[in-house]
């Protein structure tokens, strides 16, 4: 775990669905349609016809951007904040690498502006999004660590596999900081 005196962020295996935090990160598609791996799981434990029906009113989500919505019958979490990572094959890898950070700051912005002092994200874009893991976990590790301490949260990286949960820790442990490749960056 990587700790300040105004944030922290570790690494967690297992249901996104069942960590306590006052967000969750679904790992979103831009329509905000139910899909599959961690969207479907989100969706189905927050009772999905509630949660389609209040992402139909949101409408689309861009790439790297990120909307919000009750948590409905997922106890540990007030919020589901949608948060739409790039399709790693529609960009060139400095597009899709700015993009992705973009949906991570995004969701954690989003999140400290309802007032959530803890937020559960997954590895965003790593499943059939097809964002190399060991690229996109340096990335989540990078960009998390900042914003928690700019921002105060306590993040908690989830990761539903054994891989991923080894590359999140081995980036957070190795994490030192100094990128200097900005989420704006081309």
């Amino acid at each position: 775990m990587s700790h300040t005196e105004s944030g922290s962020v570790e690494v967690v295996a297992g249901d996104i669905t069942k960590v306590a935090a006052d967000a969750i990160v679904n790992a979103a598609n831009s329509e905000l349609h139910a899909g599959g791996g961690v969207c479907g799981a989100i969706f189905r434990a927050a009772g999905a016809e509630k949660l389609a029906r209040a992402c139909n009113e949101l409408g689309q989500c861009p790439t790297g951007q990120a909307a919000i919505t009750p948590a409905f019958d997922i106890p540990t979490a007030k919020y589901i904040i949608h948060a739409v990572g790039p399709v790693y094959a529609s960009y060139t890898p400095a597009e899709a690498r700015r993009l992705l950070r973009s949906a991570y700051a995004s969701a954690l912005r989003l999140g400290a502006q309802h007032g959530c002092k803890s937020i559960a994200l997954p590895a965003i874009s790593t499943g059939i999004y097809g964002y190399p893991l060991e690229s996109a976990c340096h990335e989540a590790v990078d960009v998390c660590s900042k914003e928690s301490v700019a921002l105060g949260l306590q993040i908690k990286l989830v990761a539903f596999d054994a891989k991923t949960a080894d590359c999140l820790r081995t980036c957070l442990e190795t994490h030192t900081g100094d990128d200097e490749r900005s989420a704006w960056d081309g």
